[in-house]
């Protein structure tokens, strides 16, 4: 299953220059790196990201990343998986920019 993980510029410039990450500031502060399906990607970019531009969607086979990947509900009783370790760029499967039009992003055809 693909899941998906949104990323300010700069974080996705720093994962490039690094090769791996812990996540944005609000992954480190709750201890593991939020994901969204593609049924929850559209509304997590709308209320965590709105009016945001630059952003770059990444997306990752969860199967690549099971090992420390947990399903826990969240946001309207939907379940979210969370990665309990840090994402190496190799896990990356694709990435795609995020542009914003008439103030919402635009998601690629094809990836969510």
């Amino acid at each position: 299953m693909l899941i998906y993980k949104i990323f300010r510029q700069a974080e996705w410039d720093a994962l490039r220059a690094t090769g791996e990450t812990a996540g944005a500031p609000i992954d480190l502060s709750d201890g593991y790196i939020h994901f969204s399906t593609a049924e929850t990607v559209r509304e997590t970019a709308a209320k965590h990201f709105a009016g945001a531009d630059g952003l770059i969607l990444a997306v990752v086979d969860s199967d690549r990343i099971a090992d420390a990947l947990k399903w826990e509900v969240s946001r309207g009783g939907a379940e979210f998986p969370h990665l309990y370790r840090r994402l190496a760029l190799s896990e990356v499967h694709a990435h795609a920019p995020l542009p914003l039009r008439d103030g919402a992003h635009v998601f690629p055809e094809g990836i969510a």
